[in-house]
């Protein structure tokens, strides 16, 4: 094409415009690169994840990035390199979960979100949500709505700690026909239940291995205070019993745990528990399991509550601050004591609660473990008060941190001075080095649960029936030995379910639900969960630390509809750890037009 000449008189009428002045290649170069007064310089952010949660990264990355964000992608292998780059302080933001595994609304919040609290990784301190957190845990359902609707204001819209993602729905695949399906459950909180799941064929009980999966190889700690994570949630809740358990619906029972029954005296501060004397803890010799002999008793209770409550008790204590409304435990010697006390809200007496249903009366109690006998009437009896009324303590008492240890195993093991705890030479209850095969292999667990670890190696760890427990009765184990195999990749773990390579897959992705249903051999299990994943804001030396405009600009960049549909809408929309538990009426909803606003307030305060 042509170049046209421009007229001399048109050009004499533009410089006279102009000023007389012309501009310049620099003139023209400086001011093509300027950028329009309404467009905001990208905002530098570092998201953190692992590559299980690959996809949700890619569509959190997007959804930053059209609204203004220049996202760098720090994306690790495995959970122990994102739990050191978090450590490290290496991210603005952070994929996380949480799944409130004791189906109460304080479990939902008070380690996340207190200060000091054990998986508080923000680090969040805020007065008033500390506040708010101790007042909905002395409070009723009826009364604590309102008060956990002004705590999550609060956390999200107000302060923008959090940015929630969705609610899962907690679900497993399963072969139907090497299992017997409904003798596999799917409980809303609770792990999974070791001890129900039989063949289908029971001649296979004692002869083939039940074979489950998990992602996490490397596992926290089996000392069930040391650990609240995927590692070691599932192993540990099957290596040890419990004074009470949740049923599949949440709510509190003495099924499958280590009380006959238990009561809550007047005043909601004061828990009895009746004890049984039919479970041993197990122990290994030669990588087999035998019965130690030693009854799970309470003293064996009281010591391992004690230590529970206690953040000094071990090194490295992850959950005391679930147990931190214990004020003591102690056993109850003394029978009038139990036909003095009358339980809360009735004038039934603490003995009769405790005596429904049994076969042989409570006619006396002893303080020594090796003394009972529950058929001629002689029981263990153990009292928990607490700081303050906290009827949610027996949520708590429900979950895996709450397991009960052999005091004797225990104590002759955890010798060092806790203080002084040196990693490299020091040698825990519960460590897994110890579990693993090679040169430090030293099993010296004793479980007092349905089965007990032997031994684990990178590909899978092996556990035996413990047979000590509750033998002749429905909740002796089925089947006597159960290894879980570590596939990591999710495609992997679907196709070993499809291969029968495994007989159970916790945790099917949402898009694949159709191959399970589809496959006639599979069962697919699904309900909601109490799991929800959100976007946690490093408040910690970063830009997202000082700027509370720059978290909320985050916070309504986020499109829960978009990420909900990646998994073919088998997922929910979320407000906080809190939404699956308490429905509190408010709602995020992204909004492109406060991104806008917030990251200009930001860039303005800079």
């Amino acid at each position: 094409m042509k170049k046209r000449a421009i007229p001399a008189l048109l050009l004499s009428s533009m410089l006279v415009l102009g000023g007389c002045s012309i501009a310049t290649k620099k003139d023209v170069v400086a001011e093509t690169s300027k950028e329009p007064a309404d467009v905001q310089k990208p905002v530098d952010i570092e998201l953190l994840t692992m590559s299980s949660n690959e996809t949700d990264a890619n569509v959190i990355r997007d959804q930053l990035s059209k609204s203004g964000f220049n996202v760098k992608l720090n994306l690790q292998p495995d959970f122990g390199s994102f739990t050191a780059q978090q450590k490290a302080g290496n991210f603005d933001i952070a994929i996380s979960s949480w799944t409130t595994v004791t189906g109460n609304p304080d479990y939902a919040v008070r380690s996340l979100f207190k200060t000091g609290g054990d998986y508080n990784k923000g680090p969040i301190s805020d007065p008033e949500i500390d506040k708010l957190i101790d007042t909905a845990a002395s409070q009723t359902p009826e009364q604590y709505k309102a008060t956990y609707e002004k705590l999550e204001q609060r956390l999200v819209f107000d302060k923008a700690y959090i940015a929630p993602l969705y609610v899962s729905l907690k679900n497993q695949g399963l072969n139907k026909n090497v299992l017997n399906d409904s003798s596999v459950r799917l409980s809303k909180s609770r792990s999974m239940v070791w001890e129900a799941i039989d063949f289908a064929d029971t001649s296979k009980r004692d002869k083939d291995p039940l074979i489950l999966q998990q992602s996490i190889a490397s596992l926290t700690s089996l000392d069930p205070i040391k650990g609240n994570d995927g590692s070691i949630n599932m192993l540990n809740t099957n290596m040890y019993v419990r004074l009470v358990n949740l049923t599949d619906d949440d709510k509190i029972t003495a099924d499958g745990a280590l009380s006959h029954n238990f009561a809550i005296a007047n005043g909601n501060s004061e828990y009895y528990f009746l004890l049984r004397d039919d479970i041993n803890f197990a122990k290994i010799q030669a990588k087999a399991a035998v019965d130690s002999k030693d009854r799970v008793g309470a003293e064996d209770v009281v010591f391992s509550l004690n230590r529970a409550k206690n953040k000094d008790s071990v090194p490295d204590h992850r959950t005391y601050s679930l147990h931190e409304h214990i004020k003591s435990v102690e056993i109850v010697t003394d029978l009038n004591t139990l036909s003095s006390v009358k339980q809360s809200g009735s004038n039934s007496t603490i003995k009769e609660v405790l005596e429904k249903g049994l076969k042989s009366p409570i006619s006396e109690l002893s303080g020594n473990k090796t003394d009972v006998n529950n058929q001629s009437g002689k029981y263990q009896v153990v009292k928990l008060t607490t700081t303050e009324p906290f009827p949610q303590v027996l949520n708590y008492l429900a979950h895996q941190s709450a397991g009960i240890v052999s005091k004797k195993q225990v104590e002759s093991i955890n010798t060092f001075d806790v203080a002084k705890y040196d990693v490299n030479k020091d040698i825990s209850y519960g460590d897994q080095a110890t579990v693993t095969e090679g040169a430090k292999y030293n099993n010296a667990l004793a479980a007092s649960g349905p089965y007990i670890l032997s031994y684990k190696n990178d590909y899978e760890a092996v556990f035996y029936k413990n047979p000590g427990y509750r033998i002749g009765t429905e909740y002796e184990p089925k089947i006597s030995k159960v290894v879980v195999r570590f596939i990591k990749d999710a495609d992997s773990a679907l196709s070993a379910l499809r291969s029968g390579e495994i007989h159970v897959y916790y945790g099917v992705s949402e898009t694949k639900f159709d191959l399970v249903k589809n496959d006639s051999k599979l069962k697919l299990q699904t309900l909601e969960s109490n799991g929800v994943a959100y976007l946690l804001f490093n408040l910690n030396n970063r830009e997202v630390s000082k700027s509370e405009d720059l978290r909320k600009a985050v916070l309504y960049a986020i499109n829960q509809d978009e990420l909900i549909k990646t998994y073919n809408n088998n997922k929910f929309k979320a407000v906080s750890t809190l939404t699956p538990l308490v429905k509190t009426g408010l709602e995020l909803k992204a909004d492109p037009n406060k991104v806008k606003e917030f990251l200009k307030k930001y860039s303005e305060s800079k």
